[in-house]
Order: C-alpha cells, then sequence, then structure tokens
C-alpha cells in the first residue's frame, strides 16, 4: 500500500507541491482537529463522493490512526488515483516538527514548530550560546539544533504557565545544565530563577535579551513578553498573528481581559511598527510555509486584528463573550507545568493532542 509520512506532508504543505488531504474521519472528528485544507469525506461515504476527489493530484488519505485510512486508500487506488496513506494519522501529525529562522542582529533565532498542536518555541543563539523560550515537551529538537548550530544552552524561559501543552522547559534546563527563569506571578512548585521585568541578558556579539514580566498579564497573571534585539518581540500569548491570547482558562474572565487589554496597549501596541512578532501559537488558519517563520510586523497586525482596534469596555465584552472549548485535559496539564503531577506523563502526552486553543480571534 502505499503510505506517505507526516513530516513529509508538513514539508509540502505550503509549496506549489502541496497534496490534497482527504479526511475521511466522521464530521465530528474533523471540527475538534484537521490539518490545515482538509476536505472531509467520511470513510462510509467515500464510494458516493468520489468525484470530489481531483484525479490530477496526489490524494494524501488521513484518520485518526491509520485503520480507516488505509481501507480508503486501498478503494482510491484501485480506482486509478494516485493515493497515500498517512502513517500514524492524525497522532503522527501532532509530533511533526520543523523549522525556520531569522536574524535578530548577530543572533540567529530558531523558530521551531510544532504544527499539529500550533506550538511555536524558540532557540535564539550567538557565536556558542544559546537560549530557548518555551520548549515541548520533546526536548531532543532543541538539543539537535544546538548540537547541529555548534551552541551551548545557557538560559531556559518560558513566558507562562502553559495550559494546552506540557512544558520542556524544566526537562531541557536540567539536561542542559542551563539556568530556568520563570515569572513568580504563575505558580510553579520547584526551584527555578524568578523574572524580573526589565531583567537584561546579553548573548555572545552584543545580541540582548530583555524581559516584559510583570505588566503584561492577561492571558495568564505571569504572561511574559522577551525583547531580542531592538526589532523582534517574543509574544507568548498574548499577542498572535491571527488573534490575542485568551482571558477565560482561570475563570477569572473579565478581570484577566482587563489585563490583557492594557497589556496590549501599553506594552505591545508602544513598540514600533516595525518591531516582528514571533508568537507563541498559530492556528489552523494560519498559513505556515517552509523556512518562513510564522510572524508579522506590528504594523500589519495593528491593521488586521479587529480587537486592536477596540475601546476597553468593548475589548473587555468581546473577549468574555468569546468562549471557545478549552484545552483538552487542560487542568491535569497545568499541574504537571505547576510541578504537581497527577496523571503518568507518557499519558499526558497522548491526552494533550489537539489544535492550539489558547487564543481569542
Amino acid at each position: 500500500m502505499n503510505q506517505i509520512s507526516a513530516h513529509e506532508v508538513a514539508a509540502r504543505l505550503g509549496t506549489d507541491d502541496e497534496p490534497f488531504i482527504l479526511d475521511v474521519r466522521e464530521p465530528e472528528e474533523v471540527a475538534q482537529w484537521a490539518i490545515p485544507g482538509a476536505v472531509n469525506i467520511p470513510v462510509g461515504e467515500l464510494t458516493r463522493r468520489a468525484g470530489e476527489i481531483p484525479g490530477d493530484q496526489q490524494v494524501v488519505v488521513v484518520c485518526a490512526s491509520g485503520g480507516r485510512s488505509a481501507q480508503a486508500t486501498d478503494a482510491l487506488v484501485r480506482v486509478g488515483l494516485d493515493a497515500h496513506d498517512l502513517m500514524g494519522g492524525m497522532a503522527a501529525w501532532g509530533a511533526v516538527y520543523d523549522s525556520a529562522e531569522r536574524q535578530a542582529g548577530a543572533a540567529t533565532i530558531v523558530q521551531i514548530r510544532r504544527r499539529g498542536k500550533g506550538c511555536l518555541s524558540y532557540v535564539i543563539g550567538s557565536d556558542g550560546e544559546a537560549y530557548v523560550v518555551d520548549p515541548s515537551i520533546s526536548i531532543d529538537h532543541y538539543l539537535e539544533i544546538a548540537a547541529e548550530k555548534g551552541w551551548r544552552i545557557t538560559k531556559v524561559f518560558d513566558t507562562h504557565l502553559h495550559a494546552d501543552h506540557l512544558s520542556g522547559a524544566r526537562d531541557l534546563a536540567e539536561a542542559t545544565g542551563a539556568t530556568l527563569y520563570l515569572n513568580p506571578a504563575d505558580t510553579f512548585t520547584f526551584d527555578y530563577t524568578p523574572l524580573h521585568d526589565g531583567d537584561h541578558y546579553e548573548l555572545p556579539g552584543g545580541v540582548a535579551i530583555s524581559v516584559a514580566a510583570m505588566h503584561t498579564p492577561g492571558h495568564t497573571m505571569g504572561s511574559t513578553m522577551y525583547f531580542v534585539g531592538d526589532d523582534v518581540v517574543l509574544t507568548g500569548d498574548t499577542l498572535f498573528v491571527e488573534g490575542v491570547g485568551r482571558p477565560d482558562l482561570a475563570d477569572r474572565a473579565e478581570e484577566f481581559a482587563h489585563n490583557l487589554y492594557h497589556s496590549l496597549r501599553e506594552r505591545v501596541l508602544t513598540l514600533p511598527e516595525h518591531t516582528f512578532v514571533l508568537p507563541g501559537h498559530f492556528s489552523e488558519g494560519v498559513a505556515v510555509h517552509p523556512h518562513v517563520p510564522v510572524g508579522a510586523p506590528l504594523a500589519e497586525l495593528r491593521r488586521s486584528l479587529a480587537p486592536l482596534q477596540l475601546d476597553e469596555d468593548a475589548f473587555v465584552t468581546w473577549a468574555t463573550e468569546r468562549a471557545t472549548p478549552r484545552p483538552p485535559n487542560y487542568a491535569e496539564i497545568i499541574k504537571v507545568n505547576m510541578g504537581r503531577p497527577e496523571t503518568p506523563i507518557p499519558m499526558l502526552q497522548r491526552l494533550e493532542l489537539g489544535p492550539n486553543r489558547c487564543s481569542a480571534s
């Protein structure tokens, strides 16, 4: 049977060689989580709706874990279509990582994209040394990037207490001997070095990494932004290219929405228009291209994002009324990231699969 890996599919999305993604799960499954651009035809309807599948394009067939897609792929190949089964299905898609780079003065920023989860993390390196921001639980990706670049990881940061995915910050710091920095406005029960607003760190080559910590609450009380040089800001879950952070995960939506409004107005929108925003997440509606970081100039986001045009009262009303499903198993994930795991981490790694649900857009 023809098969294709999730990594190969990710590498072709956003290119001239993009395949036709056929998702044969049931509509309610697809509504929860899907590969961007996928067309849904349930496997039971495939014979009746075969005319909706292009005959001049490679077809990649996907389901949850590979059973239904294998059946559908065989049927499509028998009628002469160039169909390939996505090995491992959506579970494999959730484990795909790739990267893209951007220069910031003498430093190189490597954006590591967890494609199926919509998580973005960063390795910032210069002249043999590197800092990592928001690493996922799969820390080998960061170790490999550092080894390829000849960098030693000396500092690890999180932008906030994550609710939708497991943080790898503590594990990465332990594996490398790096110092772990966190904002004490969020709750952690393990040892770390507290961040302070205005903290300043410098990589070799004079690249400054500075912190806006205590005054960017909204998504969480400890939401933190990091400035790389004069032109780049890592906004975590405060600002995305398609929306802003959701304020309701702590059950204090109105209070947090007011905080988020002031963080955006006083910390983000006061930055120079040319500042390039690199966020902590992207949603399924964001086009991701090989070797091009997910991000945008602040001037572009100021024009395109409706929430940034609202006054405070209108913003708070808008943000608190946009209730969306919370990240799967978010309460257990928060406990683990705080340092109080009650569910074995291998099990949580399976349970955290799913889309980005940390934005309000």
